[in-house]
């Protein structure tokens, strides 16, 4: 069975962010990384996000730093707390960052959508235990003030609802783009760096064998055989019931003390991190103008 949740006790509508930050960083800090990079690879699959990014040339001619400064810029609000200095200025950079692009409120949901959804489906079909009702509920409630902050509107009103949505969009809008395969080529070739020889060789191989059949035909990818699907899930199966095992966690794991994190060797400003105008070929018509007229939601909600 393991260890019970650490939140046991807390509350989902008042203590989320806690909760939320107790399974990132303390209970399945591996497993909710691993959730969180393939539900951005999830992304690249509707090809009016995996174009976009292809267009700007970040994800394929700096792939490191993209990941680097993605996860660093999400994991700050959940280690300083949303509404901290240190949260806002996060918060803030990825909302300059977006509003240098021409992306739609349905994509923007939509990528929120993947942050919820797709880390409960890897932590209960992968580790050790399902996640709890409150678990769930809390993650529900820190996205949603997240995606507040980042003046997403019409935002899901529980998990259920993000789970409706994010399969209707998906089955709507994943197809093939050569831009969105060139972003997801990059990507799996910096997943595969991620580990040793001769283990990185076979990451491709085992990362296609944890995508479901649709992503997979969005990007062209072959599709394992049952057998190596099987033994990719047992791999996972069995790691985290040896991981649940081990004592518990004492001290936080965050994304920035990770290995794989290899920009920033002497430390990190969210201010100074991701892209700036000019600098990418792909902005708005009046990047100035937009930045002008439409407030930020992190200053608007202080």
């Amino acid at each position: 069975m393991g260890r019970p949740s650490r939140s046991e006790g807390l509350d989902p509508e008042t203590q989320y962010a806690e909760i939320y930050a107790n399974l990132g960083e303390y209970e399945f800090p591996w497993d909710i990384t691993q959730a969180l990079s393939f539900a951005l690879f999830r992304t690249y699959a509707v090809p009016s996000i995996g174009s976009l990014l292809d267009r700007t040339g970040e994800f394929t001619e700096r792939t490191q730093k993209r990941h680097d400064d993605t996860s660093i810029l999400l994991d700050i609000p959940g280690i300083h707390g949303l509404d901290s200095p240190e949260g806002k200025a996060a918060i803030r950079r990825i909302n300059q960052m977006h509003r240098m692009y021409d992306i739609s409120d349905d994509d923007m949901r939509y990528v929120l959508a993947t942050f919820v959804v797709t880390p409960r489906r890897w932590v209960d079909s992968y580790c050790h235990r399902r996640l709890t009702e409150t678990e769930v509920t809390a993650s529900v409630r820190y996205y949603q003030a997240l995606g507040a902050r980042m003046g997403i509107k019409d935002i899901p009103a529980d998990y259920d609802a993000f789970d409706a949505f994010l399969n209707d969009y998906e089955r709507d809008h994943f197809a093939y783009d050569d831009g969105a395969r060139r972003v997801a080529d990059a990507t799996m070739r910096l997943f595969k760096s991620f580990y040793v020889w001769p283990f990185g060789l076979g990451m491709g191989l085992f990362g296609r064998a944890i995508m479901d059949p649709p992503l997979l035909a969005a990007f062209h990818y072959d599709n394992p055989a049952p057998a190596v699907r099987k033994a990719a899930a047992g791999a996972l199966r069995v790691r985290s019931r040896f991981t649940a095992l081990l004592p518990e966690r004492k001290r936080p794991k965050y994304a920035h003390s990770r290995r794989r994190i290899r920009s920033y060797p002497r430390g990190f400003e969210a201010e100074k991190m991701g892209t700036f105008t000019p600098g990418c070929p792909v902005r708005r018509d009046a990047p100035g103008q937009a930045a002008a007229t439409e407030p930020d939601p992190v200053t608007r909600s202080a």
